[in-house]
């Protein structure tokens, strides 16, 4: 290191700098503005700033240069290892408690704590309930025991634990609102398209009680389930979400968490897009008025039938970009195989005037006529193993295909029940193969609205994480606020991944992120500091060079990891 003095016009000033390989070339670094001269002259009471800046880069120099000596670690075969003395921690959560204190989580805990009449560390017991849902997903009991894996030791009982979810319950609104304000000092949102979507969670219980409701199970359980909804930007990074319970009609819960958004997040332009089951007139036609649009699939089966007929007749259909007309008929299967044809046409219906797109493409036609044949594969073999079990359980289960015949062909109550393929229901499946609809009232280019409202898989993505990778389910909390303060923790986790995830530019896979994360472990040398016994990887090399701290060193000194413990609670 080295001081350098620039000098401009009204001031010089004083620096320290360093120099740096980077990307293969030597280029200097600032490590420290040490501030003007005239400042430091001020400071310093007269001391000259160029020669006590002298001595200052001199002492960071020594600094240094002791923390570059090689650490001389003596072991002993004859000597043991102190009983009950914790010696490996995880040092992955460092990377999410950076983006913790970005988001300003850890003052959001501290205004709610300020409303509050308790003894316990809120921001410590939400921090380390995030973590450990990213890491070590599990129950209130193992996370507090997990707790105990991190490098920074912290203090609370497990009863604080549930004392502090009925206080997360109580503020999840005003957590939500204020997470969404200090993320637009972090990065900015891409709130212009909001992605809608609703799932459940289930109960291993044989009884609902209250919240817990039996109610249309999207994992085909017969447990009694509670009910999320939940808005996404069109980063994928969650918005806001809430609880209903179980036996709610799914339709019901866009409007509400809307008008939060409305109310409480300050926000009133954007367009809302939504599956076919969560597009309900009401639900539209909210979204049809002041500054506020829809994008939503629309099933080409549940249209009128002079709507069906247009939007499957092959006459009529148009290319992105193109003044040209084509015909189903006509089209070639290897030219036009990754095209995406699409008709449109305003509708009246309900009192709300949309626009109806319907497109057409061979590839996804294929996709469809694959996916059937393979039902239809199942079916043919439970046909000749277990007819028995022929019980459809939903709409599309492979089971639809089967027929049972209990007469004869001459109207007669037949003696045995008989089961074969039915071949209308798979030809009137057929007809709708390759084709796809949408509704929206907005006037814009049509490739623009199927790009918008393609990426809908972003949200299934987040229920996906939330249930496979953050085990939110099966929720084993009985208490009304500790279910809804579960979700508070696993939504808040979320967002945390997602600008994680963002941070490393969508390179690596939520498995790949996570696994890397909880294999980031050290070993503690007592007195001495902490030596890595992760393997350094690609992702390792991502994360440190994009949080601005390494951990990679083969020993971290005590002072050192002080250091970074420091920047990851930087904001």
């Amino acid at each position: 290191m080295r001081l350098m003095v620039s000098k401009s016009k009204n001031a010089q000033s004083l620096y320290v700098i360093k120099s740096v390989f980077a990307d293969g070339k030597r280029t200097s670094k600032i490590v420290e503005k040490l501030g003007t001269y005239e400042s430091l002259q001020e400071k310093l009471g007269g001391q000259d700033p160029i020669q006590w800046a002298k001595e200052y880069v001199k002492e960071l120099n020594a600094q240094e240069k002791k923390l570059n000596e090689d650490v001389l670690v003596r072991f002993s075969p004859a000597k043991q290892i102190p009983a009950h003395q914790q010696r490996s921690f995880n040092g992955g959560y460092l990377f999410l408690q950076k983006i913790y204190h970005e988001l300003g989580l850890n003052k959001i805990a501290a205004d709610i704590s300020a409303r509050h009449r308790f003894s316990f560390d809120l921001n410590a017991i939400l921090s380390r309930l995030l973590y450990a849902r990213i890491l070590y997903p599990s129950s209130k009991l193992a996370t507090y025991q997990h707790a105990a894996k991190f490098l920074e030791p912290v203090e609370f009982d497990l009863h604080q634990i549930y004392r502090a979810l009925g206080v997360l319950a109580q503020e999840s609104d005003f957590i939500q609102a204020s997470l969404y304000q200090n993320s637009l000092q972090l990065a900015k949102r891409s709130t212009g398209v909001l992605y809608y979507d609703c799932t459940n969670y289930f109960f291993e219980i044989e009884q609902e009680d209250g919240f817990r409701q039996f109610g249309p199970s999207k994992e085909n359980r017969p447990n009694p389930i509670v009910q999320m909804g939940l808005f996404m930007d069109a980063d994928g990074i969650p918005l806001a979400f809430q609880m209903v319970q179980g036996n709610a009609n799914e339709q019901t819960t866009l409007i509400p968490l809307e008008e939060k958004i409305l109310k409480d997040f300050q926000h009133s332009r954007f367009v809302v897009c939504t599956d076919a089951g969560l597009a309900s007139t009401a639900n539209r036609k909210f979204n049809d008025q002041l500054d506020r649009a829809f994008i939503t699939t629309q099933s080409i089966k549940m249209l009128k039938r002079p709507l069906k007929e247009w939007a499957l007749s092959p006459e009529g259909w148009h290319l992105p970009g193109s003044s040209a007309t084509y015909n189903l008929t006509d089209l070639d299967e290897e030219r036009h195989r990754d095209y995406t044809f699409y008709k449109e046409r305003w509708i009246h219906e309900n009192g709300l005037e949309q626009r109806l797109i319907v497109t057409f493409s061979l590839k996804y036609r294929d996709y469809q006529r694959t996916i059937r044949d393979g039902q239809i594969e199942r079916a043919r073999a439970l046909l000749n193993t277990n007819p028995a079990r022929v019980r459809k359980t939903r709409q599309n289960d492979y089971k639809r295909f089967i027929r049972k015949t209990a007469c004869t062909p001459d109207g007669e109550v037949a003696q045995t029940e008989v089961y074969s393929i039915d071949s209308e229901i798979i030809a009137a499946e057929e007809r709708y193969d390759g084709f796809y609809g949408v509704c929206t009232n907005l006037e814009d280019e049509v490739a623009d609205i199927l790009k918008v409202n393609h990426r809908r898989w972003e949200i299934e993505e987040c229920f996906r994480i939330m249930k496979s990778e953050f085990k939110a389910r099966p929720v084993y909390l009985s208490r009304k606020d500790r279910i809804q303060a579960h979700f508070t923790t696993c939504f808040l986790s979320l967002v945390l991944y997602r600008f994680l995830e963002k941070r490393l530019g969508g390179a690596f896979t939520c498995h790949e992120i996570i696994q890397g994360l909880q294999n980031m472990n050290f070993h503690e040398v007592e007195k001495e500091g902490y030596i890595p016994i992760y393997t350094r990887t690609e992702l390792t090399d991502a994360l440190h060079e994009s949080f601005g701290f390494r951990t990679d060193y083969q020993i971290l000194k005590n002072v050192q990891m002080k250091k970074i413990l420091k920047l990851s609670k930087k904001r």
